[in-house]
């Protein structure tokens, strides 16, 4: 009896953070799905609440206003699939290839494409998506990568590295031109790239 009633008011009291962040993912895959098929000018909180099967003052709560669930939405993207993995544990060759692999994924290139068509009305958006993006993968690149003369060389060598991982092949993805590569070929492609530019990858003892 006691189970029950505690469990009663679990359910009518305020939500976990499981639960919470559930509902949060909830919320990010509808509206990257809306997004994503029919632009970010064109989709309405409205519409993703509807989706998400929660209400616009959920949403307000969680998250603010449209353009902060496009950037909550990014920002989870690389947390999930790069951060989480321990990209910043692992050698440089396992977080090219893991670069490779997760950015030409449908959902990446999917979004990419959202981006590019979206930025000129956008900008602020584009500024986001840039930053908690791309900057991103660059900032996490330069942090295997050993100092050659100072700082600026270990950031344009990132910068080399990630513009080669997407390159050509990326591109295509975006044209629709050829399918998401397999985890094999991204790493085959990862170690291409960095024997190509010759990197040197930081010590550990560099901290």
């Amino acid at each position: 009896m006691s189970e029950t009633v505690s469990s009663t008011s679990r359910k009518r009291g305020r939500p976990t953070a499981q639960e919470r962040e559930e509902r949060r993912d909830q919320i990010l895959d509808a509206a990257v799905a809306l997004f994503v098929s029919n632009g970010y000018g064109q989709v309405t909180v409205d519409e993703i609440a509807a989706m998400a099967r929660v209400t616009k003052r959920t949403i307000y709560t969680y998250f603010g206003d449209k353009a902060e669930v496009f950037t909550a939405a990014i920002e989870r993207f690389r947390a999930r699939d790069l951060v989480n993995h321990g990209a910043t544990a692992e050698s440089l060759l396992e977080t090219a290839a893991r670069l490779v692999f997760v950015l030409h994924s449908d959902s990446a290139v999917g979004l990419h494409r959202l981006m590019v068509g979206e930025a000129a009305q956008f900008p602020e958006l584009a500024s986001g998506f840039y930053s908690s993006g791309p900057r991103g993968y660059v900032a996490l690149l330069a942090q295997h990568l050993s100092p050659a003369s100072g700082l600026v060389e270990v950031e344009v060598e990132a910068e080399a590295l990630f513009g080669l991982l997407l390159g050509e092949p990326h591109r295509r993805r975006l044209l629709g031109l050829a399918p998401a590569p397999s985890a094999a070929a991204a790493r085959a492609h990862a170690e291409q790239v960095i024997a190509l530019l010759g990197l040197t990858e930081r010590s550990r003892d560099d901290g």
